[in-house]
């Protein structure tokens, strides 16, 4: 499912959920850490719409729709969450009107370290000006987690190193495929 700034769009599913929190980012590709504040705010929200977002100064590893794919894929294969209570959808344009759009009122961020709170901050001050009336949580990725990137997972992977333990088992697979010849010439430390 596709937002791209149409007021008339409404989530898929989202009808009879009373608590709708968005957890938006790009997800490129999904990490455990990911993983682990979808399952943490589940316990909090009876819905979670995973907002994947395209930024154009970023190079993506994975297109859009195939991130969205990846993880509803993963999601499903993964049998822990409760796929009903997540969607996942591409989004392009204000995070803030995709909100609004579907009538939740929770923005969901996750926070790795210290280091990525002064953006966090700048991020969720911008969208509260935009509309006062969201919320931005917050949540601390678990501490097992706080390393983890997905820039720093395609880096490992693109150099021949397993992240089986980082990302989930499709996940891990895609990546394999993608760098199966490896690109050795580089070192990561």
């Amino acid at each position: 499912m596709v937002y791209s700034g149409d007021s008339n769009y409404k989530a898929g599913s989202n009808t009879g959920a009373k608590n709708v929190a968005v957890y938006p980012g790009s997800f490129d590709p999904i990490t455990f850490g990911h993983i682990d504040i979808l399952k943490r705010s589940l316990n909090i929200f009876d819905k979670v719409i995973i907002a994947v977002a395209c930024n154009r100064k970023k190079g993506y590893l994975f297109g859009q729709k195939e991130r969205v794919k990846l993880i509803t894929d993963t999601i499903e294969s993964m049998g822990e969450i409760e796929s009903d209570r997540v969607e996942v959808v591409a989004l392009s344009g204000l995070l803030v009107k995709f909100v609004e759009s579907i009538n939740a009122r929770v923005i969901i961020r996750g926070l790795r370290a210290v280091s990525d709170f002064e953006y966090e901050l700048q991020l969720a001050t911008t969208n509260r000006t935009l509309n006062p009336d969201i919320e931005t949580i917050f949540m601390m990725t678990a501490e097992k987690y706080s390393f983890l990137s997905s820039t720093i997972v395609r880096e490992i992977s693109r150099l021949g190193g397993d992240v089986s333990t980082m990302v989930p088992l499709l996940i891990s697979k895609e990546l394999q495929k993608l760098y199966s010849k490896g690109d050795r010439d580089e070192t990561l430390m």
